[in-house]
């Protein structure tokens, strides 16, 4: 048995729809990949290639919870996403291997300190504490590719207190799930585990203190949140 210096922590986890619990190894997100999020961003949608930004797997927030609003921001907002998780990785994966490689789909959100964002943009500093806060990726339970298939189309959807937020389909990605996998795995060596949240429709807003999110991607189970 290994001795660490410290106790090891506890391995975060994602509950399964009829499986075991998912581990989760890291969480990678694609900025701007729905057409209308990046013009609503000040952005130009064409076709470039895709970038990331990461959050830590500690922050993956359980199903059906109240979520304390953060500190230092006045500004939050919500993105809903698609989500999938890998059962194995690799390096430069195959777009034809890609599918291959995922385990199932669930629905998240990327919560971001907008006003944090925009002022480290603005200096021309990373903005990793604007994404990769404590609490910052509240996530649906998972569902198996051998119970519900691969999702390639679908709508994407956020109400917040009941209002239509954010509505989008999973078939209007810049840069769809087999393309992800395969060029992020250019990138860095994937591995069993890793979540990717593959981009936010437009809409994107603040929410407050009392806020009940729902998210819907069809065919997955629903993500239903509170802010406190």
């Amino acid at each position: 048995m290994s001795v660490y210096a410290i106790p090891l922590w506890e391995t975060p986890a994602i509950p399964v729809v009829d499986g075991d619990p998912f581990p989760v190894h890291r969480i990678f997100c694609v900025g701007r990949n729905y057409a209308a999020h990046a013009r609503e961003m000040g952005h130009d949608p064409d076709r470039e290639p895709p970038f990331f930004f990461a959050k830590p797997a500690n922050a993956v927030v359980a199903n059906r919870t109240t979520v304390p609003y953060p500190d230092e921001t006045s500004d939050m907002h919500p993105e809903i996403e698609m989500v999938v998780a890998l059962a194995s990785g690799g390096y430069r994966i195959s777009e034809n291997e890609a599918l291959d490689r995922i385990y199932g789909y669930c629905v998240g959100l990327d919560f971001t300190r907008r006003d944090m964002q925009s002022g480290f943009k603005g200096m021309g500093r990373p903005w990793d504490m604007a994404k990769g806060f404590d609490r910052s990726a509240p996530m649906s339970e998972i569902q198996r590719v051998k119970d519900v298939g691969h999702v390639s189309e679908g709508a994407v959807t956020l109400t917040v207190n009941g209002e239509m937020r954010q509505s989008g389909d999973v078939n209007q990605l810049i840069w769809n799930v087999p393309e992800t996998i395969s060029y992020l795995s250019s990138l860095i060596t994937l591995c069993p585990g890793d979540l990717i949240m593959t981009g936010t429709p437009s809409g994107v807003s603040a929410v407050v203190s009392g806020d009940h999110l729902f998210g819907q991607v069809d065919g997955l189970a629903d993500l239903d949140i509170r802010i406190g």
